[in-house]
């Protein structure tokens, strides 16, 4: 008899588990269904740039993007983004998806004469030392740490078409997989415009496979380009190409590794983990209908 017990007990269990996971499949697939995302061109910035969505992709507006990357994913809401870019057939909760965030830092005109002239290895090290630096106020903050692995891909700027690009090795609070940061900085007129490939290290021959097309997406608006600069006018930033490449990692950028860690946790729907998103998905009632996306980033806003 006790046998019998113990028998019904785990097949209890195992029904109670898998209920679970039902339920937060349906509830991530309403998320998904909810948010509208974009084909075609796209303007950036009130057309100081714009973006044609490359092949194989789909574009998420600033609201969306910032409901992604703070409801969904747990980070500090900045109000920074643009807009990012989400390879087609992934969703932005699956397990093994991708981003490529948009931002603008308008910061003057980046000179770009130390770009030949830059010891990567040097600076990386330099990079290492910043951040075991920065550490301390993440934690004050409540944050996890971060630690810079290295390089996932040396740095390189395109003099031609004035585009940098480069790749780390990031761990967060000492997950079992490490992420991946692609950065790519167009130059412009006034600034630079930002896209950072937010993804686990495993993506990363995905990643630089398409940074071509990634390239390719994003152009200035006439008189926004880095060949529209008119020295008597225009301000010179205090950046270098070698100082952007050593700045600051963006908060954003770590809590993806978040997801990616808790997310056997979610598969298992074993509740737990103090994650954004099962704060989110334990907080729905279940008789709320799903709100539209900007309904949802107000309540972020608040």
């Amino acid at each position: 008899m006790k046998h019998i017990y113990t028998l019904l007990f785990c097949l209890f269990a195992g029904y109670a588990s898998f209920a679970q996971t039902d339920s937060l499949s349906l509830r991530i697939a309403e998320i998904e269904k909810s948010l509208n995302y974009q084909h075609g061109e796209i303007s950036l910035g009130e057309g100081m740039a714009k973006i044609v969505v490359p092949k194989g992709f789909r574009y998420l507006d600033a609201k969306q993007s910032e409901y992604v990357l703070t409801e969904l994913w747990g980070n500090p809401a900045s109000g920074t983004t643009l807009g990012m870019l989400v390879p087609e057939g992934k969703g932005v909760l699956d397990a093994d998806t991708w981003v490529f965030d948009i931002e603008y830092e308008d910061m003057g005109y980046v000179k770009d004469t130390d770009a030949a002239d830059i010891d990567y290895t040097e600076l990386l090290e330099t990079m290492q030392e910043d951040m075991t630096e920065a550490n301390k106020e993440r934690v004050a903050n409540g944050y996890d740490e971060i630690k810079l692995i290295g390089w996932a891909s040396q740095p390189y700027y395109d003099n031609n078409k004035k585009v940098l690009h480069w790749a780390k090795e990031l761990n967060f609070g000492g997950a079992e997989s490490n992420t991946l940061n692609y950065n790519v900085r167009v130059l412009g007129r006034k600034g630079v415009l930002m896209l950072n490939a937010i993804a686990d290290m495993n993506s990363l021959p995905e990643v630089k496979q398409n940074i071509p097309l990634i390239l390719n997406s994003v152009t200035f608006e006439q008189g926004h380009s880095y060949f529209d600069f008119d020295p008597n006018v225009d301000e010179v930033a205090a950046w270098t190409i070698g100082s952007l490449v050593a700045g600051k990692i963006l908060t954003k950028v770590g809590f993806f590794a978040l997801l990616l860690k808790f997310w056997k946790v979610i598969a298992l729907a074993i509740v737990g983990g103090g994650s954004a998103l099962m704060k989110l998905l334990k907080g729905r009632k279940k008789e709320e209908p799903a709100p539209e996306p900007e309904q949802e980033y107000e309540k972020v806003a608040n």
